[in-house]
């Protein structure tokens, strides 16, 4: 998941991406209101955490113009402990969930986990291509009755492309997505890392799943 979090508070930003980051996620970071809402409108996020109390635009007025604009990407906000009334208008202005600082990383993990399902519709933990599984809750993969070792970077490609087999995703989508926004356009990292994919994946005598559309992007073979 590529995650939008913004948050001025940097003891609490730092222990959230690095959280974040290890458990697999893509992250952006705002500082503070006015590059929140600027990343938000100009980026694409599978969620974002969003903290009330911000320098510049506040939270709720990030959230209200977001939803004005009929952008609905899950929202988790964050408040200080307390802050009852800036919960509820929140939730009121569109929020999907709310965290109360402080908060452990597992719990926002399985809360932006469990939006994320219901945003896409998918009520299971697992993705399946042909006897490709991927199970994202025990984060394994198998082919058949081969289990397939990937690091937590190609586990995250992986899924993503399985999302929506068939899907041409670009050089510059995937790039976004798993690895983050701020890296260079024009490193050859997504090939480098679908090759090394590639191999785990398709085995010899194994069928072909992930496709090269040339001077486009990659997909995952459709069913």
């Amino acid at each position: 998941m590529k995650v939008l979090l913004v948050e001025d508070e940097k003891r609490i930003s730092d222990f959230v991406v690095k959280g974040l980051k290890e458990q697999g996620f893509a992250v952006d970071l705002a500082n503070d209101g006015n590059d929140g809402y600027y990343l938000a409108t100009t980026q694409s996020y599978d969620a974002i955490i969003l903290d009330i109390m911000l320098p510049g635009r506040d939270g709720l007025s990030i959230l209200k113009s977001l939803r004005a604009k009929g952008n609905n990407v899950p929202v988790i906000v964050t408040t200080a402990r307390g802050e009852l009334d800036e919960r509820l208008e929140g939730l009121n202005l569109g929020a999907d969930d709310y965290l109360t600082k402080p908060f452990f990383i597992d719990e926002l993990v399985a809360r932006l986990q469990a939006l994320h399902r219901r945003s896409t519709g998918s009520q299971l933990s697992m993705r399946q291509v042909e006897d490709l599984v991927l199970n994202l809750s025990m984060h394994e993969v198998k082919r058949g009755d081969r289990e397939i070792e990937l690091t937590s970077r190609e586990f995250n490609l992986l899924e993503y492309l399985m999302r929506s087999p068939g899907r041409v995703y670009t050089r510059t989508q995937i790039l976004e997505h798993v690895w983050g926004y701020d890296f260079d356009p024009n490193t050859n990292i997504v090939d480098v890392c679908l090759q090394r994919l590639r191999k785990k994946v398709e085995e010899e005598g194994e069928g072909k799943l992930i496709e090269t559309v040339r001077g486009v992007g990659y997909r995952i073979k459709k069913v």
